[in-house]
């Protein structure tokens, strides 16, 4: 068994003792739905690129299944331009979604929650707060936490957003590729716990 695969293995023995489970497998994109040209497998991490693609739209790898309240981790690496990671959202035709999103940047967005084709940025996560924690064309763990109307994301240990809003209560988990320049981005580590 190579390193990474080991690796993976031992994570998610890791995840499934404090009640996380694997929302990536490392292997495939098993459990998700994207455009192929876009999106793939490199050892053990998802990587978005949008390089020599046309995109009339933001794209998504979104995830054939829904979750109501939950708490997301992610491991999230962006080489620049813009992404996210949607959650609670509505998957629409050729992978575009709508709904909540926790926003990243190559040097702002990071920690704020934005309505993806909706309100736009609904709390400023980065002004005093993520832009001090964030490692920029780097490794950042994300956590997203979704209970009832409470919405909570952490950036690097540091809680950059925090709100009660009713809009939607349910919705798939994506992962964005924004329109505009080339760009490249990376998730690995992709976990989740089922909350009552």
């Amino acid at each position: 068994m190579n390193r990474a695969l080991l690796l993976l293995a031992f994570s998610a023995a890791a995840f499934a003792q404090d009640g996380f489970q694997p929302l990536f497998n490392g292997k495939n994109l098993d459990g998700w739905d994207g455009d192929p040209r876009m999106w793939s497998v490199r050892d053990g991490m998802i990587v978005g690129h949008t390089e020599g693609v046309t995109m009339t739209d933001n794209s998504f790898l979104i995830s054939k299944q829904p979750y109501r309240n939950f708490i997301l981790r992610a491991e999230m690496k962006l080489r620049n331009h813009n992404s996210g990671i949607q959650f609670r959202s509505e998957a629409l035709a050729n992978w575009v979604v709508r709904g909540y999103q926790a926003d990243a940047a190559q040097d702002n967005y990071w920690g704020n929650i934005y309505d993806e084709k909706g309100r736009g940025t609904l709390v400023d996560g980065w002004k005093g707060k993520a832009e001090k924690v964030v490692k920029l064309q780097d490794w950042n763990d994300y956590e997203i936490l979704c209970d009832g109307d409470h919405i909570k994301l952490t950036l690097n240990g540091m809680v950059t957003a925090d709100l009660h809003d009713l809009a939607r209560l349910e919705g798939i988990v994506a992962f964005q590729l924004h329109r505009g320049p080339p760009m490249e981005v990376y998730f690995r580590n992709v976990r989740i716990k089922i909350l009552q």
